[in-house]
């Protein structure tokens, strides 16, 4: 039984299907279905139902998943342990993050273990929750912040000591401005601009709609925005008012834009998140190690 048979093993238990699995494996269907009928073979044993569209795993694949995760810890925690008999550190971490004032927490960690490791390089994606986990799926991020809810049943996870702050961004001119608060009433009689990630979410994930009630479809959404820098210029030429977080847009003396929360006052919580059965680099790893004795 190889270690690498096992890694494939639990990256389909994971994705509970093996051609996203072969996919993120960089591996063809067919040599990854091998490889797995290999395994069975060994063991003697059938480890997955195979169905249409989805595999699900009998109960001697659960039995091999919790031993699978047990020895692949073990294996990365001893190369770890030799990793770090090295001098230094070195290495890239790339980090995906929607546009939240968590990154400064991140920040702060990332300019401390920079004095301690100064050749670890840091590559930062800023997106939406479905742009960030589509990255994280497909391995070409070790690490995302997601601001919740979020679907987190494929990662492992810390919570953030870290609320944001929902509000509208608007012109100082607006009569609005002269609130202190925006209430549900108000934003109804107004043109809003709205993230996607608002917009394209369900129901049952978007903390927003939850928070209004039961007329949410009758907002008067004219645009939706990716990032917040393009949505406050379209906000500062008169398009609209803009749903957004605090202390994303520039809000300034010097500024025409103001921000106001919503009242009845919302916020959402954040995580840091990482695929299970992740194989870290040594400066990922060391970085999750900094993270957790930070925020845990």
């Amino acid at each position: 039984m190889e270690i690498r048979v096992l890694r494939y093993f639990l990256a389909i238990a994971r994705e509970r299907n093996i051609t996203g699995a072969a996919n993120y494996l960089h591996l063809t269907q067919p040599t990854l279905s091998r490889q797995i009928h290999d395994l069975e073979e060994e063991l003697g044993q059938q480890l997955l139902i195979r169905k249409s569209h989805r595999v699900e795993l009998t109960p001697e694949g659960v039995l091999l998943r919790k031993r699978a995760e047990e020895i692949i810890a073990m294996v990365d925690k001893t190369e770890a342990e030799f990793a770090s008999m090295e001098d230094t550190v070195s290495g890239d971490i790339y980090i995906g993050s929607g546009e939240t004032q968590a990154i400064r927490q991140i920040a702060e960690l990332i300019k401390d273990l920079g004095e301690a490791c100064p050749n670890i390089h840091y590559h930062l994606h800023s997106g939406n929750a479905e742009d960030v986990t589509e990255r994280l799926d497909k391995g070409l991020l070790d690490f995302g912040i997601l601001i919740q809810p979020a679907d987190l049943t494929k990662y492992d996870y810390l919570d953030l000591p870290a609320r944001d702050r929902w509000g509208v961004i608007m012109r100082k001119d607006s009569p609005l401005a002269e609130k202190e608060a925006i209430e549900k009433n108000e934003l109804l009689e107004i043109p809003l601009l709205c993230s996607r990630q608002v917009v394209g979410s369900r129901h049952s994930e978007n903390k927003f709609a939850e928070w209004f009630g039961t007329d949410y479809e009758k907002l008067n959404i004219v645009a939706t925005y990716n990032l917040m820098y393009n949505a406050a210029i379209l906000v500062e030429a008169g398009v609209g008012y803009a749903l957004t977080l605090d202390k994303l847009a520039n809000t300034s003396e010097d500024s025409v834009l103001c921000f106001r929360p919503l009242r009845p006052e919302l916020e959402s919580g954040l995580n840091v998140v990482w695929k299970k059965y992740q194989v870290f680099s040594p400066a990922a790893e060391l970085f999750l190690k900094t993270l957790k004795e930070r925020f845990s």
